[in-house]
């Protein structure tokens, strides 16, 4: 049998440091790690949550791509959120970026390592 298990990484210092994988790609599985928003060009966090989700969806979307997936092939969101006042407008963005059949989300409320994170999604997709 042919192994097709496989990792993406996106060069990110904090991959190098904990030891883990942007994701996982497992047959027709894609696993992504929780990701924050930093800007692609600068490496620094904008102060809200809007921003930092479009950045993290746009790591994303750009990880899914390598692994031959898209939005249409997600069937899980975890999204990781410091304040519940952000849960509206990250919601929002969510819900314009998916179809039916939807995918199941959790939302969760939580501290993170460093106080500029507002935001962070995990994903898991199974190509179709």
């Amino acid at each position: 049998m042919e192994n097709t298990r496989w990792a993406i990484s996106s060069g990110s210092k904090f991959e190098e440091l904990a030891g883990y994988s942007r994701a996982v790609v497992d047959g027709d599985w894609v696993f992504t790690s929780a990701t924050a928003g930093a800007d692609p060009e600068t490496g620094a966090f904008a102060p809200d949550a809007e921003t930092q989700a479009r950045h993290a969806l746009d790591v994303i979307a750009a990880t899914l791509a390598k692994a031959g997936a898209g939005w249409g092939d997600v069937v899980q969101v975890r999204c990781y959120l410091a304040d519940r006042a952000d849960v509206v407008p990250v919601s929002k963005l969510l819900g314009a970026l998916f179809a039916d059949p939807r995918p199941t989300n959790t939302t969760i409320l939580c501290a993170f390592p460093l106080e500029e994170i507002r935001v962070e999604f995990e994903m898991v997709a199974r190509k179709r």
